[in-house]
């Protein structure tokens, strides 16, 4: 039988966050989805917060060891977020379990009933890393009584990677720096991990598996700019770890061809962000981002 083992990072929140109303809807869809999938796929479900969270525990979850350090360890930023580091949460999942294959969700994402069954269906079929994206739909969904309408209701695709699922003997080889969750570029990171250390994959973009309520973007928000920033930074230490391994790391390889098609469909913004930082070029920043992209990422 399949062995599945899926983790969330629950926090506390007051009223006004979009995650008051997001987090039960969460919890349960994924308590639904778990049973939904039972007995084809064993699903055990855990989560990891930070000590002063420990007032919001979803039942039916198993908690693992307490998160100790987070971004703020790492830098100083203008507003303080108390944001977890990627790596430290799959660390926790990897030591917790011997599922086949783990999956990691961003805490607003809820699971339609046949989530389970449709990624065990997905693996099956030859894919050992796959990315599936939300759907948004209407923020007019309040409570737990609205779940039934919820799944009812088919939202838009959107473009944002948030639920990542690989096999676990493949998670020891990712390279994940210090990225941290709740900023722009995260996925990104995991994304290319998962290429990089998989045979078979792909990110589905239109399936009706996971929903997510509203359009809130918190992370967007100019005030947070500095925590994208710093993981781009991130991001571009881990690129040239990645290009050190030639045979992962090719122009025409499934990683490159991944950050091509990265940069077509998101624009070029991300290599100007990317690079804003350096201090040392005479050059405009868009032609030496432009440069360093194709330099870095494509080896020319």
């Amino acid at each position: 039988m399949l062995k599945i083992a899926h983790i969330i990072n629950p926090v506390v929140v007051n009223d006004s966050s979009d995650l008051f109303i997001a987090q039960p809807v969460t919890f349960e869809t994924m308590k639904i989805a778990r049973e939904f999938a039972h007995p084809g796929v064993e699903v055990t479900l855990f989560y990891v917060q930070y000590p002063e969270d420990h007032s919001i525990t979803p039942e039916g979850f198993i908690i693992t060891e307490d998160l100790n350090r987070s971004i703020l360890d790492f830098g100083t930023f203008k507003k303080r977020r108390k944001l977890p580091i990627v790596r430290d949460i799959l660390d926790r999942l990897y030591e917790s379990t011997d599922a086949d294959y783990l999956i990691y969700t961003n805490v607003d994402i809820a699971l339609m009933p046949h989530f389970y069954l449709a990624v065990k269906k997905l693996i099956e079929s030859g894919y050992d890393a796959l990315v599936i994206n939300r759907r948004t739909i209407s923020d007019k969904y309040k409570s737990l009584n609205d779940i039934a309408l919820m799944y009812a209701d088919v939202g838009k695709p959107h473009a944002g990677y948030d639920c990542f699922i690989f096999r676990r003997d493949a998670y020891p080889k990712y390279k994940l720096g210090n990225v941290c969750i709740g900023a722009s570029r995260v996925g990104l990171v995991l994304i290319c991990n998962l290429i990089a250390y998989s045979k078979k994959f792909k990110v589905f973009k239109e399936e009706h598996l996971t929903f997510h309520i509203g359009q809130e973007r918190v992370w967007q928000n100019d005030g947070y700019m500095d925590y994208t920033h710093y993981n781009e930074r991130e991001t571009i230490k881990i690129l040239k770890e990645f290009d050190k391994e030639s045979d992962i790391f090719s122009y025409n390889g499934p990683l490159g061809e991944f950050i091509q098609d990265y940069q077509k469909n998101r624009d070029f913004t991300f290599a100007k962000e990317l690079f804003a930082h350096h201090k040392n070029s005479s050059e405009s920043r868009n032609i030496y981002a432009g440069k360093i992209l194709r330099r870095l990422l494509y080896r020319r």
